[in-house]
């Protein structure tokens, strides 16, 4: 995920976070909370289930912040 802020300095610098993950998911995917990059930790098993959704939010160095599913 890219989220981008104008604002110079500490204000515009934008890290990530995982707001809403199921334990089954967590055990799967990694974000990376300076670039945003999601990850696999682990090869995905379809009969283990067919589909995941994350809720990342990015946070300014400010109060800003948004969110966004990722299924």
């Amino acid at each position: 995920v890219t989220a981008t802020d104008a604002d110079d300095g500490m204000n515009g610098d934008v890290k990530y976070s995982l707001k809403k993950v199921t334990n089954m998911a967590s055990q799967i995917f990694q974000l990376d909370f300076e670039t945003g990059a999601i990850t696999l930790l682990r090869s995905l098993d379809f009969e283990e289930g067919d589909s995941y959704e994350l809720e990342v939010q990015a946070r300014d160095g400010g109060e800003l912040f948004d969110t966004a599913k990722v299924t």
